[in-house]
């Protein structure tokens, strides 16, 4: 099926291609992903971690506090911490004290520092990472990171302006009711159904994937 399709539904339930255009996610430029430094990915991925499941609004109001518990999330320091730090953290008011996710930061600070290790930063390892092989960079982070599978990782490349879709409800119900993917769209064949659609759509319209994403998810009423 044609992108057009799509785009003109999303243009009828907004009003305007104005206010499609007005919703669509800034794309960053290689450079500006690259520039971009670990301890900042590495608080990122946290706090997509920290969202999953929660009230976003909540962890982003604590997010000062956040910050300041785990000293600018650092990952050199964070990948050997010792483990009587992280059990002070779970009592600290300061942040949201679920242990299980606190347990996430060392192990997503050694996912980083082994990456630096063979791309020179983290920021490299992505810029370099093409948009048409998405679902093998989200395959990548479910089995180096630590709850990474899922949403949370798309989450973390959208707010890093990483040119990529997100299976929000509203994506995979459009893909589904139109039949363009027939496989659980959290299992890899599924991922890679997604990634033929919008390489599809790419090549098509030649927009940036995460504008095909999210207006697919404006299309449905």
């Amino acid at each position: 099926m044609k992108f057009k399709h799509f785009y003109e539904l999303a243009v009828q339930r907004k009003g305007s291609k104005r206010a499609v255009n007005e919703r669509l996610p800034v794309v960053a430029t290689p450079e500006k992903i690259r520039a971009k430094t670990d301890d900042r990915f590495l608080s990122d991925i946290t706090k997509c971690v920290f969202r999953a499941g929660f009230v976003w609004r909540i962890i982003e109001n604590k997010w000062a506090g956040f910050e300041e518990a785990f000293k600018g999330f650092h990952p050199r320091y964070w990948q050997q911490v010792p483990p009587e730090i992280l059990e002070q953290l779970a009592k600290d008011e300061r942040i949201v004290r679920n242990m299980q996710k606190i347990a996430t930061v060392p192990n997503n600070a050694r996912f980083i520092m082994e990456v630096c290790e063979e791309h020179g930063s983290f920021g490299e390892f992505l810029a370099q990472w093409p948009s048409s092989d998405q679902a093998g960079l989200l395959l990548y982070f479910k089995k180096y990171g630590d709850r990474l599978g899922g949403a949370s990782a798309q989450y973390f490349l959208r707010m890093q302006g990483w040119d990529g879709f997100i299976t929000s409800p509203d994506v995979l119900a459009a893909l589904t009711n139109h039949q363009l993917i027939d496989a659980n769209p959290s299992s890899k064949r599924g991922l890679m159904q997604i990634q033929d659609v919008f390489n599809t759509w790419h090549l098509e319209t030649k927009l940036p994937y995460s504008h095909l994403s999210r207006i697919l998810s404006m299309s449905l009423n």
